[in-house]
């Protein structure tokens, strides 16, 4: 099992394919329409990784402009893109703290399992290192947009029961006066030996044995969404 970090230089293939597996209900756009339409909006995506949401996303915006801080992770999209006859979206190698987008050029900027990592990176100044991107994204957001954050509220759970390591993170979006709903986004795999080598190749031995012991072909998946009108 590598590391989100080896995972992010090294297995943007291997990324692709779990990332094409999840959210087999196709939730997260019905969710994200929920706090607010994307149809005809300018948008700026942060921590774009494959693209997971950028090909949802270009399909409906006015424009996307879309930033991830690993080149190998972008690479990986823009193949993804190139084969979508949807608007293509700009895409930049950039810390989502500093990017490289113009100030109040966005209606709503968002962020998909990639905020998190301000805080989990951030050593001792998490907090601090979340205020910039939080600084940021107000920064590009136009009077009244919103900020919408991703994140993994529970792998093999049926109900949220987010990694321990996040309640940090998520009880200070709180304070910062994020609001959150939450949806089921379960990857459904081709095949039992398919869910079983994906979900210990990202998850782990723990999370391998569990898709054996239960026979899951569908792994459930709780995601976050949390919000912010700026």
């Amino acid at each position: 099992m590598p590391t989100e970090k080896e995972v992010y230089d090294s297995h943007a293939e291997q990324y692709e394919l779990l990332i094409l597996r999840e959210d087999y209900q196709n939730n997260i756009p019905k969710e994200i329409n929920k706090i607010k339409s994307v149809d005809g909006l300018d948008i700026v995506e942060l921590g774009a990784g494959t693209g997971r949401l950028t090909r949802f996303l270009a399909g409906k915006a006015r424009s996307l402009a879309a930033c991830d801080a690993s080149h190998h992770m972008l690479m990986q999209a823009k193949a993804v893109l190139s084969d979508n006859a949807s608007n293509n979206p700009v895409i930049s190698v950039a810390d989502m703290r500093f990017t490289p987008f113009s100030s109040h050029s966005a209606d709503m900027v968002i962020g998909g399992w990639s905020f998190c990592y301000l805080a989990v990176w951030g050593g001792d100044a998490w907090q601090r290192e979340i205020d910039k991107g939080l600084a940021e994204a107000k920064r590009l957001l136009r009077p009244g947009g919103v900020m919408i954050v991703l994140e993994n509220f529970g792998t093999g759970y049926e109900s949220p029961n987010p990694p321990p390591h996040l309640n940090g993170y998520f009880d200070y979006l709180k304070e910062k006066g994020f609001s959150s709903t939450w949806s089921r986004t379960d990857y459904k795999f081709a095949s039992f030996e398919e869910a079983l080598e994906l979900s210990g190749f990202f998850f782990g031995k723990d999370y391998a044995r569990k898709v054996r012991d239960n026979h899951w072909i569908t792994l459930p998946e709780c995601t976050g969404l949390l919000w912010l009108i700026m």
